[in-house]
């Protein structure tokens, strides 16, 4: 019981004006990110085709294109990753 109270009690501090500073910018970097833009847009696309043009068809097909968009951005975010590390090493 002593280690739980401990741990609920580290968890209870708030973050430093460091760790906020870094996640406001981590936030920001994310928006902006091309990938997150161009599968927002194609969301909208969908939507647009799906719902105001009626043609469900090609919306369908539009909606896949958000989850491919962020895979192959999480795919090459990784292998840039993997080359910095073996770099240090």
């Amino acid at each position: 019981m002593a280690l739980f109270r401990q741990e609920s009690a580290e968890q209870s501090e708030a973050p430093s004006e460091q760790q906020r500073e870094e996640a406001v910018e981590a936030t920001a970097q994310t928006g902006t990110d091309p990938a997150v833009v161009a599968a927002a847009a194609s969301i909208l696309l969908s939507w647009h085709q799906f719902f105001l043009r009626g043609n469900r068809e090609l919306g369908l097909f539009i909606a896949f294109w958000p989850p491919t968009i962020l895979a192959f951005a999480s795919y090459f975010n990784q292998t840039e990753m993997s080359d910095e590390i073996k770099d240090v090493v």
